[in-house]
């Protein structure tokens, strides 16, 4: 499918043959440039060898470059948008050089197809591969079309019925599903995982989701919220308080409140008359200095015993505000501070990469 790297011998000067390796050594360009100029001195009867000396790059990497850089041209020569050549020129050397099994419209087709989907080498070789099988078949599967991720999830199908194991069957089935393109081949794959769901459920009965929480942690506990800061001291008027009613921990509310729902952790556990409050970093003690994000506080109003190594929510000129106090009697203690709760975060790891073979 790809043109011979080496045809007639055509015959190139001294000087153009130190300007091209001198090129290569510094590697300019993109790796289709490379890969053209590699094709020129091999073409001019340059033994690979003598420009790996020169250049760096090996034998293996002269061939893949050279090919992928016809398949690229054919690309070029079946019209596909700028975006596409942009993208494989990456470098994607690697992944067109898996199409050249293929002729022009299905290296078009495959290209577009593993641009979509991100593939890698593994995945180009995949879609190469299945589309030539899918092109020998004499009468196309029903349900499946020539497009290149109908061809790869027809495999899948193909090899999932052959699978005696559910295990199996259902890894195949969900890779199918990965690739397939069209409505009918999708409809097709479902099917089969709906057979083999009715073939596992027939004549077994299913087991029952029985589970036991076993952690103190495991069963939350609902707390009400008195408000969020700055707070009055009438916000502590009516707190409810809330019990739980075995063996789930049940808590009947009977009056318009916010909940909200931590841990059981045993300090919380311990509280007389656990409450929580809304609020920010900056309304900590010496906190200013930190990223003010939503906090909630936990308080026990039922703990106004003074210590010096607690927080507590304290009562100053008609609001309220958390404060440690040095010595006993340097304000009113309205709780102490139990626990001090920051939202959880959610950390994004995209860490997946594109292998290449050279390096720009």
């Amino acid at each position: 499918m790809v043109d011979n790297i080496v045809n007639n011998p055509s015959h190139i000067s001294e000087s153009e043959k130190q300007e091209l390796m001198r090129s290569l050594l510094h590697k300019e360009g993109c790796w289709v440039d490379w890969g053209k100029k590699c094709q020129q001195l091999q073409k001019s009867g340059i033994n690979p060898q003598e420009i790996f000396e020169q250049t760096g790059l090996q034998n293996s990497q002269q061939n893949l470059v050279i090919v992928a850089s016809q398949v690229y041209d054919s690309l070029v020569n079946t019209g596909v948008e700028e975006s596409t050549l942009k993208y494989y020129q990456g470098p994607r050397s690697d992944v067109l050089y898996e199409l050249r099994v293929l002729n022009h419209e299905q290296r078009k087709e495959a290209a577009l197809f593993c641009e979509q989907k991100k593939f890698d080498v593994d995945g180009a070789k995949e879609v190469a591969k299945n589309m030539k099988l899918f092109a020998r078949i004499a009468q196309p599967p029903e349900g499946f079309s020539h497009h290149p991720g109908d061809t790869v999830a027809y495999q899948y199908w193909k090899n999932a019925k052959q699978k005696k194991t559910l295990a199996d069957k259902t890894r195949l089935i969900a890779e199918g599903l990965k690739y397939a393109h069209s409505e009918g081949a999708r409809n097709k794959i479902q099917q089969l995982l709906t057979d083999v769901a009715m073939a596992e459920t027939v004549g077994s009965k299913p087991l029952l989701p029985i589970y036991r929480l076993e952690a103190e942690e495991q069963i939350p506990c609902i707390l009400p919220v008195i408000g969020t800061f700055p707070l009055t001291l009438s916000s502590l008027d009516h707190i409810p308080t809330l019990l739980s009613q075995e063996p789930f921990d049940m808590v009947q509310v009977d009056q318009p409140m916010s909940l909200v729902s931590i841990p059981t952790w045993q300090v919380v556990l311990q509280a007389s008359k656990p409450m929580a409050i809304i609020a920010t970093t900056h309304d900590l003690p010496q906190q200013e200095d930190e990223k003010n994000e939503p906090i909630l506080v936990v308080v026990d109003v039922e703990n106004r015993l003074w210590n010096s190594q607690y927080y507590f929510l304290v009562h100053e000129q008609g609001m309220l505000r958390f404060a440690w106090l040095p010595e006993e009697g340097h304000g009113e203690i309205l709780g102490r501070v139990l626990v001090i709760l920051k939202p959880r975060k959610i950390l994004d790891e995209d860490n997946l990469t594109q292998p290449w073979q050279m390096d720009d």
